[in-house]
């Protein structure tokens, strides 16, 4: 099959951080679906996971967690899905990525791809859905059917792929919600989503947020840099709310900030079902069912900005290097193969 690899890891810019490669075709056991791949996205989790390092693989490893594409076989312990199904799904970082023909993925990480969606579409969905909505409803303990409507939270990076599908679910639990962007066309994009105001996450955010009447906000969904933000929502966060973060921090976080207001501090990090095999691992296929139902019934919008053809190893470079560039609105896509 034809799959993009890596065995050393390098500079984007570097032609051989990305390479062609030709693999076997993996067999479906247990409860793996084996999935023809039709389309894939590009998330910053790829970059880190490629970032430059000494390490060198002895096989060809293959990146890639957010893809769309037809289920071609089934394991022996399969029952959600058959051959022939559509379906989408982020994968699990533990094994092999889908910059491949055909991936193999367990089937209670998987949901039926949106009707209503083509694969490009829906590939650029999974990753940052399961990330938004286990950040919201899991970590935070925030009510989707509304029980905290009216109640203000402030997400960090609102552009972006995560921020992008977060400003809609948080709407869809009527929340207020307080987007960051920069740009005149990342402010016009959050708006076009549902955010309710939007501040600039270049300049102070505090002058900004009292302009806007939240001096204190009830959560914080911080999707960007944790390190860089972390006194910021701590001087933000209301005694006793919620900040959420999925960026790893790079030095000790002073916790005087969020203790003082006995406020809590969670992680969301998508691939701790699957990374750990927990006993409600199922739970990412109901929840992509449920965004499927959402997206089919026109309550949530898709996030596709860029499409780069066919998935090859130059069209992967020129994508990472565009994540890597900070400058992402919404999603890129990869379809098709050559």
């Amino acid at each position: 099959m034809k799959a993009v690899a890596l065995t050393r890891y390098l500079p984007i810019a570097d032609p051989e951080s990305l390479f062609d490669a030709t693999l076997p075709v993996p067999a479906a056991r247990g409860r793996d679906l084996l999935v023809r791949v039709q389309a894939i996205s590009v998330n910053p989790v790829d970059t880190k996971q490629r970032a430059p390092s000494a390490k060198v693989e002895t096989e060809p490893r293959v990146l890639g967690w957010d893809a769309a594409g037809t289920v071609e076989a089934v394991g022996p312990e399969a029952t959600l899905f058959k051959a022939g199904d559509e379906v989408y799904y982020a994968g699990d970082i533990t094994r092999p990525g889908c910059y491949s023909e055909f991936h193999l993925v367990d089937e209670r990480i998987v949901g039926r791809k949106p009707r209503s969606l083509d694969f490009a579409d829906a590939a650029a969905i999974p990753l940052t859905a399961i990330t938004a909505w286990e950040a919201f409803f899991d970590r935070m303990k925030i009510d989707f059917n509304g029980a905290q409507q009216g109640a203000s939270l402030l997400i960090i990076g609102g552009a972006g792929g995560v921020g992008s599908i977060a400003i809609q679910l948080a709407r869809l639990a009527r929340l207020t919600v307080i987007a960051t962007a920069s740009r005149p066309q990342s402010v016009e994009w959050v708006r076009a989503l549902g955010a309710n105001h939007v501040v600039d996450h270049r300049k102070p955010l505090r002058p900004q947020m009292e302009q806007l009447g939240f001096p204190l906000v009830d959560y914080i969904a911080n999707f960007n840099d944790t390190d860089f933000y972390w006194d910021a929502m701590g001087d933000l966060i209301k005694p006793q709310g919620t900040v959420c973060t999925i960026v790893g921090n790079r030095a000790p976080l002073p916790q005087d900030g969020v203790r003082a207001k006995s406020a809590t501090h969670c992680w969301e990090l998508m691939f701790t079902r699957s990374r750990f095999k927990t006993a409600d691992m199922i739970e990412q296929h109901s929840l992509l069912e449920r965004v499927s139902e959402l997206i089919d019934a026109g309550r949530i919008r898709g996030t596709r900005r860029e499409t780069l053809s066919p998935i090859s190893a130059a069209n992967l470079r020129a994508a990472h290097a565009k994540i890597e560039s900070g400058t992402m609105i919404g999603k890129l896509v990869l379809s098709g193969w050559s």
